[in-house]
């Protein structure tokens, strides 16, 4: 059975003055799963959520949520948990005066004895939010962002600044929602969180979609060997090796995106004998993620 349809968007635009952020995007997102929203800075990923959310009115194009919903309508805001990178809380107040406005605002909140235990917030319940550090913040705006019971909650960067310990918490926590059936669109710079919590994925650059699926299948459309090594060749001349789709300098190594990596190494060691501290691996989603960034780059540029 098809899932069911939290938001589409069709020929979308956006500018500020001269400046395109989103240039025509279609996008379908889908209930019941996680949805990762990827992109390099300036991308346009907070232009388009906050689009979704009705903080920015719709230039050109259309929005639809839930089937016949624009954005900003309240019947769509009740049914929508958020967590932007701006908070806008009242500091002042503590974490539990805080769950507990949240709370207010909806008929049927979730636990907020069983949100502070799950997040690890039991200790910090009494703490005001401007006394705590930016990984239990980032914590707390969690617990507000679900205490309502969202049919679909989006997420903008949840895990910064949270230490290895705290991320895995929230990781279960997002988890735990997406196993109760919560539409979850997660924006994220982190590759790791994005192939170990997404379903799908929509890689946006320059305000465009350049990509979506399933990790995976994002994975076999791109590059199948990452290789680094350190050579004398530049990497203009590292691009015109068989099979290479892009070609990025590390600190100490160069790092080559090819679709056939035995190739690639054969014709590297033929145009360079000093080649040293050779690595081939498969690639990951992190590497997907570059290399189609990478290659749009020269279309984009041209057009």
């Amino acid at each position: 059975m098809d899932k069911p349809v939290v938001a589409e968007c069709s020929a979308l635009h956006h500018d500020y003055g001269s400046t395109p952020a989103l240039a025509g995007i279609d996008l379908t997102l889908h209930g019941g799963r996680v949805t990762a929203l990827l992109g390099p800075n300036g991308a346009g990923k907070t232009t388009l959520i906050h689009l979704l959310l009705g903080i920015l009115s719709v230039q050109r194009g259309k929005i639809s949520l839930f089937g016949d919903l624009e954005p900003g309508r309240t019947e769509a805001q009740r049914r929508i948990g958020v967590m932007l990178q701006a908070s806008g809380v009242q500091d002042n107040l503590t974490v539990s005066e805080l769950l507990a406005l949240f709370a207010s605002f909806y008929p049927e909140p979730d636990s907020q004895i069983g949100l502070l235990d799950e997040l690890d917030l039991v200790d910090l319940a009494d703490r005001r939010f401007d006394r705590l550090s930016g990984g239990q913040k980032q914590r707390a705006l969690f617990a507000l962002a679900v205490v309502g019971r969202p049919d679909w909650l989006i997420l903008d960067e949840p895990t910064t600044g949270l230490d290895p310990a705290a991320r895995r918490i929230l990781w279960r926590a997002i988890e735990a929602r997406r196993r109760a059936g919560v539409s979850i669109l997660l924006c994220t710079h982190f590759m790791d969180e994005a192939q170990k919590l997404a379903d799908h994925v929509v890689v946006l650059d320059r305000g465009r979609v350049l990509d979506q699926g399933s990790p995976d299948a994002i994975r076999r459309r791109v590059p199948s060997d990452r290789i680094l090594a350190r050579t004398a060749l530049p990497k203009e001349k590292l691009r015109t090796l068989p099979a290479v789709q892009a070609v990025h300098a590390g600190e100490d190594r160069v790092e080559i995106l090819s679709r056939r990596g035995i190739d690639t190494v054969r014709a590297l060691l033929a145009a360079d004998d000093t080649v040293d501290d050779l690595e081939v691996a498969g690639a990951d989603l992190e590497t997907a993620f570059l290399a189609l960034t990478d290659s749009a780059q020269p279309e984009q540029e041209a057009a």
